[in-house]
């Protein structure tokens, strides 16, 4: 059985090349173990009947004898599935079975940990809290525990992730990191995010986190005031 900190998953691919790319990006992705990898959904099949703890699928939608939307179908206990596929037209099908994400080949490193970020995601409710956030900087993966975040900043196409002993800055838009963030994590500006726990101070138009200045904006001002539990 699997390491229950880790989601094992398995390539259902018939393209050689395209096996190549995601044993790559699983092998660069910590908390992503192989198990195996097949050509066909014949050999799928086998192998989850051999081994029943695979959690995620990456499964080609476009495979000779059988594709792989078909497959899923008629899976009794199907595990998470993100399709992988060179043709946009099947997205919509592929939701439909409550798919986890939809990768559109050529696939970039940066949308697979997305799909990833999503599966962990997926998979908190069965934990007590999402613990971890994985985040791609330069083509270094940083494994960072979420509540050691102290804020988070909007810089373009990218985030600064603050840590009391690091700063990450990740490819991502602003809005798509900080939704998967817990509750705790308030958001004070269009371009300020900071978490609630390590929170010192608030003065007028900023709170101090640490010894960081974070403004707060007028439009996020009532939000944070309820999260402090302050009466305007």
């Amino acid at each position: 059985m699997p390491n229950q900190n880790t989601i094992s998953c398995l390539i259902v691919d018939d393209e050689i090349a395209s096996q190549r790319v995601l044993e790559h990006f699983v092998a660069e992705t910590d908390v992503l173990k192989l198990q195996g990898v097949c050509s066909n959904t014949k050999e799928a099949l086998k192998f989850l009947v051999n081994d029943p703890f695979i959690d995620l699928l990456f499964l080609d939608i476009n495979m000779p004898q059988q594709s792989g939307i078909d497959f899923y179908r008629k899976l009794t206990t199907p595990p998470k599935v993100i399709f992988t596929t060179a043709y946009p037209n099947y997205a919509v099908e592929g939701f439909e079975l409550n798919a986890v994400d939809y990768l559109l080949k050529p696939i970039a490193f940066e949308r697979f940990l997305a799909a990833i970020q999503k599966v962990i995601n997926v998979k908190a409710p069965h934990q007590k809290e999402l613990e971890h956030l994985i985040l791609n900087e330069n083509k270094t993966l940083h494994k960072i525990k979420i509540n050691d975040i102290l804020y988070l900043e909007a810089y373009g196409d990218y985030v600064k992730v603050v840590c009391a002993d690091k700063v990450v800055v990740t490819h991502s838009t602003f809005k798509n990191l900080i939704t998967t963030l817990p509750d705790y994590f308030i958001r004070s500006h269009k371009s300020f995010c900071f978490n609630l726990n390590h929170l010192n101070q608030l003065s007028g138009n900023q709170v101090l986190i640490q010894s960081h200045k974070i403004p707060v904006g007028q439009t996020y001002k009532q939000k944070v005031l309820k999260a402090l539990n302050i009466s305007s």
